[in-house]
């Protein structure tokens, strides 16, 4: 019974693993097929969307090369209009070409009909003297050097009166219209600027508080005033004049240092040598210092930068020196104005103009012991001390020392013209101003066929009478000129002098 039912037991267990295993083994087919159907369906669905994508690419390839076409079809278009434009504009250059050629053409006809007009002129003009050549010599006992040399003077003289007349109506339309830009500037500069003057004098007058200073001033036997001269190198006039000592010398410099010295010495009442001594010293630093002040401020008032400090003591040293009776300084700082307008309205560099009308009358200021005129040591003082050529050469020009040559140059030889040339501006010594106007019609009556001149305006201007008989019109022209030329040689003049030749021509008849 046991054997039977272990037998069984095993039977059972045998059949019920067949069964399980074969449950399994069916479970599995059935996943084995869903997961094919799965992958099938997955498979189907991929090839979906590759057909989707590949639609897709095409369609954009096609939109791709359908805008290439596009953009093609409009580059096409653009090089053909542009090629129609470029073709238009050559056509265009083709016919101005022609009616260049065409207008080039036709004055090369006229210039050729000129010249064989010219010829036939030329050939008439020579068969006309050989005409007149023959007639001189039929009617005539003259040889034929002397029909020649007649026949020259006719020409010549018909030469001259041509050019005569040429150059006046040349003369007269350039000064009228240099006259009416020259009057502008001028008249617009002067409006611009316009500084007021005082007379100075080569003395100076100290007043006294009472005439017992005087005796003070004279010290024991003169000594104090002897240490006075010694010390300033002035001389001091001590007259009947109540109340005053003049100091007189010709160096301004020295003559300043003097006054000042002397006024302190009043104020303080202390005078003796040895004081008289210790206040020249203080009165000559101060005054130098103040000369160094003048000079900054005139180079600072003109906007004038980088000037040499040797250069500055020289023109604040200038407020102390006159040309007759102008005070250098404000006459030096007005023409650098002057200069720096007209330059402003001409077009040139106005700080350059201003530079070289400050320092145009440098030399003045130079020791007496260097020799040459002012414009020429004053152009080697600032050549040394660093100025510019430009600069250097419109100081030595200013006065013709160097011929002008450059628009500065003539600009600040204006200027200083202007300036000295104003009316109060400069007073002259009666002597002198009566050399000059004997000089003037001197040089008027020198030139043949001349009546009498006269100087009038104070030398501004000459009028000089000629005889009618011997000198034509065309002639008073190159007369004028000739008398003109003579004066810029010989006289030295500030500002300029006008001559006027005067011809006249009476007819007297009487009625009986």
């Amino acid at each position: 019974m046991e054997l039977v039912s272990l037998a069984l037991g095993v039977f059972g267990l045998a059949v019920g693993t067949g069964v399980g295993i074969g449950f399994k083994k069916s479970q599995d087919q059935k996943k084995i097929k869903n997961a094919e159907k799965e992958a099938q369906n997955l498979i189907a669905k991929a090839k979906e969307q590759a057909a989707v994508l590949d639609m897709q690419a095409k369609n954009r390839a096609r939109n791709a090369e359908q805008a290439a076409a596009q953009a093609l079809e409009r580059d096409a278009r653009k090089r053909e209009n542009d090629a129609r434009e470029q073709e238009r504009r050559v056509r265009e250059k083709e016919s101005q070409l022609a009616q260049q050629i065409s207008s080039y053409e036709a004055r090369e006809k006229r210039v050729k009909e000129q010249e064989e007009k010219l010829t036939q002129a030329e050939a008439k003009v020579v068969e006309t003297l050989q005409q007149v050549k023959q007639k001189l010599e039929q009617t005539s006992s003259m040889t034929q050097d002397d029909a020649k040399k007649m026949l020259i003077e006719t020409m010549e003289n018909e030469a001259r009166h041509d050019a005569a007349k040429i150059i006046k109506v040349v003369e007269d339309e350039a000064k009228q219209e240099a006259e009416k830009r020259a009057k502008k500037i001028i008249a617009m500069a002067i409006s611009r600027y316009a500084g007021e003057y005082s007379s100075e004098r080569t003395v100076s007058v100290v007043a006294l508080p009472s005439d017992e200073m005087k005796g003070r001033i004279i010290g024991r036997e003169g000594r104090n005033i002897r240490a006075i001269e010694a010390a300033t190198g002035m001389d001091l006039i001590i007259d009947d004049t109540p109340e005053a000592v003049i100091i007189s010398g010709f160096d301004p410099v020295r003559r300043e240092v003097a006054r000042a010295s002397l006024d302190m010495l009043i104020q303080d009442g202390r005078i003796h040598p040895a004081r008289i001594e210790e206040v020249v010293d203080k009165c000559k630093s101060t005054l130098f210092k103040s000369i160094k002040e003048d000079g900054d401020k005139a180079m600072f008032d003109l906007g004038v930068h980088g000037v040499n400090q040797e250069i500055v003591k020289l023109i604040g040293s200038l407020k102390y020196r006159t040309s007759y009776t102008q005070n250098n300084y404000s006459h030096s700082i007005e023409v650098g104005f002057l200069a720096g307008i007209m330059a402003g309205e001409l077009g040139v560099n106005v700080k350059a103009a201003r530079r070289a009308g400050v320092l145009h009358d440098l030399g003045k200021a130079l020791d007496h012991s260097i020799e040459g005129s002012h414009a020429v040591i004053g152009a080697d003082f600032a050549k040394k001390y660093g100025e510019t050529q430009e600069i250097v050469h419109a100081i030595r020009a200013h006065h013709e020392d160097e011929k002008p040559n450059t628009i500065l140059a003539q600009i600040v030889q204006a200027a200083d013209a202007l300036s000295g040339a104003r009316p109060g501006a400069r007073r002259e010594m009666m002597e002198s101003y009566v050399n000059r106007l004997e000089d003037l019609e001197t040089i008027g009556n020198s030139f043949d066929g001349v009546i009498r001149t006269f100087a009038i305006q104070a030398g501004r201007e000459i009028r000089v009478m000629v005889e009618s008989e011997k000198v034509t019109d065309e002639q008073s022209i190159m007369l004028s000129r000739d008398i003109a030329r003579k004066i810029e040689r010989e006289l030295t003049y500030p500002g300029q002098i006008k001559v006027t030749v005067v011809r006249e021509t009476r007819a007297v008849e009487h009625a009986r």
